[in-house]
């Protein structure tokens, strides 16, 4: 995959982070870099989160292996189609296999919220209807006004996206996530300011763990570079290459080896070969190399490295 393809991809990497859930919101990244790895035993195709983060689904044998888990203490969430969804602890000296048992439901409002997730991908409309389904059904129904949040945003609704936000914060004030989705419909409505404000509220909110918002705010500052590049300040350029590359790299290190660091990883070096920092490029491609050796992009990745080092042997 070219550079200029990876590009194209990332012009819609804030839509990969409607993942996010609302555990999100209370976790805090480890202060220890050493990492473990896990083995989820679950369900077969349940989807799994640590801290809000999703890592993605447990195969026909109901196991999903999470590497780069940093130390200290998390929360797992567990949810399939047609199961009740469970969270629990995983504690600071858990590793290897965690088996993670879920029971049915026949509880509607749940099976409504299900049904919603999986339209979401495919049919916006009928999901924001199974989505208000389950609100009727459970008034309270966090996760249900996120996901509703999202398919308005992303089809273009930003009036109901705004309303789905404000209702939920009447039941949920200072949610985090809440906050961040504001941030990207704000953004993508040009409202920089706005935005800004609404994405390190969400920080704030999530008491420093947020990736969503710090990748927001690392898009946001990097069009403004581009921006200004094209402008011919180049002064201004810098400026805001650096502000993209510092909210960037928190938001690689706090998704760990999640699905969402792929493009977040790939996005930072590019920044940092926009400001000719070669180096810090080159670190950038070959932690990602070592987080996701077997990913399909992984060839093109070991082909930018090799490009920068032969470029900074030129004189």
């Amino acid at each position: 995959m070219s550079k200029k393809s990876i590009l194209k991809v990332l012009w819609f990497a804030v839509l990969v982070f409607s993942t996010m859930s609302v555990e999100a919101q209370s976790a805090k990244p480890a202060k220890n870099s050493t990492a473990r790895n896990i083995s989820v035993k679950s369900e077969a195709n349940a989807t799994i989160w640590i801290d809000g983060v999703r890592y993605g689904k447990t195969g026909d044998d109901g196991k999903l292996n999470i590497s780069t888990v940093s130390p200290g203490r998390h929360t797992i969430r567990v949810r399939a189609d047609g199961f009740k969804e469970v969270v629990k602890p995983l504690l600071a000296t858990q590793k290897g296999e965690i088996e993670i048992p879920l029971t049915t439901t026949t509880d509607e409002a749940e099976l409504a919220f299900q049904q919603a997730e999986v339209l979401a991908a495919s049919d916006r409309q009928k999901a924001a209807e199974a989505y208000l389904k389950a609100i009727r059904l459970r008034p309270a129904f966090v996760e249900a006004f996120i996901g509703l949040a999202r398919v308005y945003s992303e089809s273009g609704q930003r009036e109901k996206a705004e309303k789905a936000i404000r209702d939920l914060r009447k039941i949920r004030p200072g949610h985090a996530e809440a906050s961040a989705i504001e941030g990207r419909i704000l953004k993508e409505g040009g409202e920089e300011p706005k935005a800004i404000s609404a994405f390190k509220r969400a920080i704030a909110e999530g008491k420093g763990f947020q990736p969503e918002a710090y990748t927001g705010l690392g898009l946001l500052f990097k069009e403004k570079a581009e921006t200004f590049a094209g402008a011919g300040d180049y002064e201004q350029e810098s400026v805001n290459y650096s502000e993209a590359a510092k909210y960037l790299n928190t938001a690689a290190k706090q998704l760990g080896s999640a699905p969402d660091a792929i493009v977040v990883y790939q996005l930072l070096g590019l920044v940092y070969e926009q400001q000719k920092k070669l180096k810090e490029a080159i670190a950038v491609y070959e932690a990602f190399l070592r987080i996701f050796p077997d990913n399909p992009e992984s060839t093109a990745v070991q082909s930018f490295i090799v490009q920068l080092k032969k470029q900074m042997k030129q004189p």
